[in-house]
């Protein structure tokens, strides 16, 4: 008498096979990922050893020298530090300047980007991918590779800063913008259709007032990143805080007690900012909720 094969599971068994065969499945997923990430990393400190000669690992314990060099200079000369910061504070402002011009510039720039790349939205449906394609490259190139080209056409300054960082933003802030834009009730734009408005009419007043509080709370978010770029890009020739802070680490030892009050500016300036951002972004969204 052959044996009868076990009827198949059905109901809270089944359910409970399936839910468990999936989180076995997802385990041994991770597992493979967590090993290859793991082996990345290894042939990665591998090969920085190796193109180094050897002096990675060596030279690692180093590590400490340099903010020990600064730190114990600009206590000994700490009675100098705010004449140091007074003198360096309108290299701040300009700094600032550059993230404040970059971000209204780029966040204009990403409202008209993903207004025409969100679907029921586009002016210009067929053109969707050729303007979401535009916003990929724009945010793909860093700000120092375009800051490193305007600089050798243009020469140093702040304005390479400005259209390097107005370029990323762009890009950057563009596929947040549409990303909301696609969460946005296409309600209002058909009663505006219905009566003859145009295409802008209907953005402006029929999308704009839905996403506004959203695109000022990812505005203000990139602006504080964009401080940050601004003071990078200082170190290529870009002016501002950056610009001085690359000539006192230059200088080496006399210069430090300087750097560190650029440190403390710098330092300073973007916790100010990043706490009065997240306070307005914070104010913003609870806003966009109610």
């Amino acid at each position: 008498m052959t044996d009868m094969p076990a009827p198949p599971l059905s109901g809270p068994d089944a359910i409970r096979d399936s839910y468990l065969a999936q989180v076995r499945r997802k385990r041994l997923y991770s597992g493979l990922a967590l090993l290859l990430f793991v082996a990345l990393m290894a042939s990665g400190f591998v090969i920085t050893d190796d193109r180094n000669a050897g002096s990675f690992w060596s030279g690692l314990h180093n590590i400490f020298d340099f903010p020990s060099a600064v730190i114990s200079e600009a206590w000994a000369k700490r009675d100098q530090l705010p004449g140091h910061i007074v003198h360096y504070f309108p290299s701040l402002i300009e700094t600032i300047n550059i993230a404040a011009v970059s971000t209204l510039v780029g966040g204009l720039i990403a409202l008209v980007l993903s207004l025409l790349a969100t679907r029921g939205l586009a002016r210009w449906p067929r053109l969707m991918p050729v303007f979401r394609r535009t916003m990929d490259i724009m945010r793909a190139v860093p700000e120092i590779v375009i800051a490193l080209v305007l600089i050798y056409m243009m020469g140093g300054g702040p304005v390479p800063a400005v259209v390097a960082i107005a370029f990323h933003t762009g890009g950057a802030l563009g596929k947040l913008f549409s990303e909301v834009n696609e969460n946005a009730s296409l309600k209002p734009v058909e009663g505006l259709e219905s009566v003859g408005a145009s295409w802008f009419q209907r953005m402006w007043l029929g999308v704009i007032p839905q996403v506004a509080p959203n695109y000022l709370s990812y505005a203000l978010l990139r602006f504080e990143i964009n401080i940050r770029a601004s003071a990078i890009l200082g170190f290529v020739g870009a002016g501002g805080i950056g610009y001085e802070l690359k000539n006192t680490m230059s200088w080496g030892m006399g210069k430090f007690d300087e750097a560190a009050a650029i440190f403390i500016l710098l330092f300073g300036a973007i916790v100010v900012f990043d706490q009065l951002s997240s306070h307005y972004r914070n104010r913003l969204t609870a806003g966009a909720r109610t």
